[in-house]
């Protein structure tokens, strides 16, 4: 029955509830008369004139009220504002009648009506709502939301309406809220989670605290992680007030919220200094960090953005991104999209004397350690003379600064791309000593979230499908930042060179990388499989480390850094190179290059400068074609 009255189409619907208001109310009206006046049967036509227009007149009222547009399921303030106000009107009128019909001291038969009628008419509704919102709720997964506040509550109105989720009791770290309830809702302390997830049958937990810190969001994960269910979170603050998100779109707990690193707010003045108003080129514009970088620079609105990249896919991507966000916030940013190779000085030449560059971020890299192994003299080409070519082009077209995108592979390197970005450096620090019109420096840092590459969007994808979760080593740690605190502190290290300048972002505390997976695992519900828990369900794999890699990275060859006005951003004080010896380095690079001879490029980055020591042998694909049988197992290592 109950099933085919919520098949009935909206206009049927509201019928039976005008019907249904139409019983109460004469109901509520005969149980008055009898109840105040049980022998008094006088003046009972006038009662039935004054009530016959009162009904239609209160009917009329609910209408206007929007009392019938109210779906029973989701009933609020609002509709039972309408049947209060409805009421009250109805009893005003009666009365008014009564006056005018010579019918006395009926004032209690009007009051016990109006209570009658309140009770029957709203109270039902609540009844029905609490009786469908409950059969609702059989279905759906059973939540513990971790956080009582305005988000957490919005979180548990959205969850109630919605069809999924079914939030049962609160937790929030206020002593002041502990056994009360919100919206109908317990609120429990951080103490008791464990045995709330058993009395209650809880079989996720969701974290409703998105302006807390980080510092405190990776405290509540760290009391989280143990137990034995899913944690999600709802959106972070920004989200929810751009409006890109809403509060109920859960996501997997964010690995900046397991660091526990908090962004420090950049500086506006060096923000602006090398963008607002200038022409800026960004190289390797559609790379993680390269297309990061444009979404800052948009937000400071330079006069022209060039993007310079080589793969036509992210250029469209990184362009067509770009200006739909100039549109959105009607940014005054020309943004011009030039595909090509940065190993082409007069194509680089020729663009930034078309636009008047002032400012260059140069991030075009390949900077996939494995990959750079198998391919050498690629890697040499793109990484050393790719930089150089931009930086003479920049020389040559006066551009006023040049900011090169290092890595800290390039600090005592182990692997061919380690000792490029090293190189690339090192070209740069010379051509400072060589001229003075071009201000070249560079910023070194460690791993970015959600590069391409990165581990975490891969341990994620591997939890999901069960496992394995694969680890290089059982020890090896690295340092990590998001991609947009990053490209931030490029472009205002940038603005404080003075000239060959080497700039070390503070990375933070390291992170070993087999505790990472661990924690990602134990976040998304789930035990490690090892000899302690031998039924687990994802089991971590050391595949030993790849070529080239190394257990930990530095950030500083000397370790005499000095800090900057910014707080996490370092001075380095490094050698460098003279412009004759970089040339000549150069040109015997170029020649064996072009000879393809790996054993003789190698043999040239093993100088005192780069400090190249590297961790394997000849790892070039095509070098080592002799012997099929090493580029097999190379090639498989690399996965």
């Amino acid at each position: 029955m109950l099933a085919w009255l919520l098949t009935l189409p909206r206009s049927v619907k509201r019928l039976i509830s005008v019907c249904a208001d139409i019983f109460f109310l004469i109901s509520s009206l005969i149980a008055g008369y009898f109840l105040t006046q049980p022998t008094n049967l006088n003046h009972v036509p006038q009662i039935a004139i004054a009530f016959g227009v009162t009904l239609p007149i209160t009917l009329f009222i609910f209408t206007k009220l929007g009392l019938y547009r109210a779906v029973i399921r989701y009933i609020g303030q609002h509709a039972l504002g309408a049947v209060l106000a409805g009421i009250v009107s109805s009893a005003f009128v009666l009365a008014l009648l009564f006056g005018l019909l010579q019918v006395h001291d009926k004032g209690s038969l009007i009051f016990v009506y109006a209570i009658l009628a309140l009770i029957s008419s709203g109270g039902l509704r609540l009844l029905a709502r609490m009786f469908l919102v409950q059969r609702n709720n059989g279905h759906k997964e059973r939540v513990l939301i971790y956080g009582a506040g305005s988000s957490g509550r919005q979180l548990a109105q959205a969850l109630m309406n919605g069809e999924q989720y079914h939030p049962v009791v609160f937790v929030d770290d206020d002593t002041t809220l502990h056994r009360s309830t919100i919206l109908g809702i317990p609120v429990g302390s951080q103490t008791q989670i464990t045995s709330l997830i058993k009395s209650h049958n809880i079989s996720r937990i969701l974290l409703a605290v998105p302006s807390a810190s980080r510092g405190r969001r990776r405290e509540v994960l760290d009391a989280l992680e143990e137990l034995p269910i899913p944690v999600q979170s709802i959106p972070g603050m920004s989200d929810l007030i751009d409006g890109s998100m809403r509060i109920d779109e859960l996501q997997d707990v964010k690995i900046e919220d397991l660091l526990g690193r908090d962004p420090v707010a950049p500086k506006n003045k060096l923000m602006l200094a090398n963008i607002a108003g200038k022409a800026v080129m960004v190289t390797g514009a559609g790379g993680s960090i390269g297309s990061e970088l444009c979404r800052q620079i948009i937000n400071y609105e330079p006069r022209v953005l060039v993007l310079f990249e080589c793969s036509e896919f992210a250029l469209y991507n990184i362009e067509q991104e770009l200006s739909t966000l100039i549109k959105q916030q009607q940014l005054d940013v020309q943004v011009v999209p030039i595909m090509g190779s940065v190993q082409r000085q007069s194509l680089l030449e020729n663009v930034m004397r078309a636009f008047s560059v002032q400012t260059v971020y140069h991030a075009a890299a390949y900077k996939h350690v494995p990959l750079v192994e198998f391919n050498v003299t690629e890697g040499v080409l793109n990484n050393i003379f790719g930089t150089h070519c931009a930086a003479e082009a920049a020389i040559n077209t006066a551009v006023e600064t040049f900011v090169l995108i290092s890595t800290d592979k390039a600090v005592r390197p182990t692997n061919i791309m380690g000792a490029t970005k090293r190189m690339a450096e090192l070209v740069l620090q010379a051509l400072s000593q060589r001229q003075s019109g071009t201000r070249f420096c560079m910023v070194r840092f460690g791993n970015v979230l959600g590069s391409s590459g990165s581990v975490v969007p891969l341990f994620r994808e591997q939890i999901r499908r069960g496992g394995p979760v694969t680890v290089t080593h059982k020890d090896i740690i690295r340092y990590f930042m998001t991609i947009p605190e990053a490209a931030q502190l490029v472009i205002q290290a940038g603005a404080m060179g003075q000239g060959g300048d080497v700039f070390v972002l503070d990375m933070g505390e390291p992170v070993k990388i087999a505790d990472l997976a661990r924690r990602m695992v134990h976040l998304m519900g789930l035990e490690v499989k090892d000899e302690v828990h031998p039924n687990g369900d994802v089991e971590i794999l050391y595949t030993g480390l790849r070529p080239g890699e190394k257990l930990y990275e530095e950030l500083l060859i000397s370790g005499n850094e000095q800090r900057t006005d910014h707080p996490r951003i370092m001075k380095a004080n490094e050698s460098a190179l003279s412009w004759s010896a970089m040339q000549q380095l150069l040109m015997s690079l170029k020649a064996v290059c072009e000879d393809y001879n790996v054993e003789a490029i190698r043999s040239l980055l093993l100088n005192e400068y780069v400090a190249f020591s590297p961790s394997d042998g000849n790892c070039d694909l095509v070098s080592q074609t002799l012997v099929p049988e090493n580029v097999g197992s190379k090639i498989k290592r690399v996965i």
